[in-house]
């Protein structure tokens, strides 16, 4: 017996009449008919009575049916089902998202995945360094990760997506405020608010970069894990800070934000995942993801 037996005997069943059932599966009446008698004597049973004018189910024939409905029904939505996950329309992802990239993009990358791969179920992890995000990575704990390269792994694929320009969190009341552009001469004797460096921030390596090209001493007087408390701090008159312009987002009263003096300098943005992984759901998570950040309106970048 194969499935192609079984749709033989629904088709003469449903019509039963053995010429159009025939005529529906295009195929010619006799070996239909013996396909059906091969069927029965498989079995055991008679599912069909014939006479010279009609055709009828037998009981047997009739729970046969039933059964073969149902069989038929659930190879085609295993068929159906195989489709979608081999064409990446399925699935499960969790991505992890690098503080600025929570509040600037996270929003408009939820909706466009939903949109676009309603039945891929998502999740999201925001506020993540991207040293947690490579860990988190290699252990299978998120399967996406937006953040701040370098990232040097050579078990990830890191691809880039944008650069974006840093400014300075100010306290409103604050002097530099006033200031249409800061330098890094200005943030010589100021307080300075940066992501830590115990879990190893690369904004921390960029921050301390800065003031060692410009030959200035640092006055580093907070570390935070989160760029949400950092801009909080700010806002609390506690220091100053340096971010990537997507900052600017989370918006709070008491916060202004200046560009950082001339030559502008820039942060990359990117998206990584497993080198191992290739599954169609990720590749077309990848594809919408940098699309979206590629989009004017989705934050400063250049």
């Amino acid at each position: 017996m194969d499935l192609r037996h079984l749709r033989y005997f629904v088709a003469v069943a449903e019509e039963l009449h053995f010429g159009r059932a025939a005529e529906r599966l295009t195929m010619a009446q006799p070996p239909l008919s013996q396909a059906i008698r091969r069927l029965e004597t498989d079995l055991g049973v008679e599912l069909l009575h014939r006479t010279t004018r009609r055709v009828d189910l037998t009981d047997a024939g009739r729970g046969y049916l039933a059964r073969a409905r149902k069989i038929l029904g659930e190879v085609d939505d295993a068929a159906h089902e195989a489709r979608r996950i081999a064409a990446g329309a399925v699935g499960h992802l969790t991505l992890g998202c690098v503080g600025s990239a929570t509040y600037s993009l996270l929003p408009a990358i939820s909706r466009g995945l939903s949109e676009e791969l309603p039945g891929v179920d998502f999740s999201f992890r925001g506020e993540m360094l991207a040293p947690d995000q490579a860990a988190a990575l290699r252990a299978g704990e998120i399967d996406l990760a937006l953040l701040r390269p370098p990232l040097a792994d050579p078990s990830l694929a890191v691809l880039p997506l944008r650069r974006d320009r840093l400014v300075v969190a100010v306290p409103a009341d604050h002097p530099l405020a006033a200031l249409h552009r800061i330098g890094i001469d200005d943030l010589a004797d100021t307080d300075l608010i940066v992501h830590s460096a115990n879990r190893r921030s690369v904004m921390y390596d960029v921050v301390l970069g800065l003031f060692h090209d410009a030959a200035a001493e640092p006055r580093i007087r907070h570390e935070v894990g989160e760029t949400s408390t950092l801009v909080t701090l700010v806002a609390g008159g506690l220091g100053v800070a340096v971010v990537p312009e997507p900052v600017t987002a989370l918006a709070l009263d008491g916060v202004v934000f200046r560009p950082l003096a001339r030559p502008a300098v820039t942060v990359d943005l990117a998206i990584a995942h497993r080198t191992d992984r290739g599954e169609p759901h990720l590749v077309r998570a990848v594809s919408v993801v940098r699309r979206i950040v590629r989009l004017p309106h989705s934050g400063a970048a250049e």
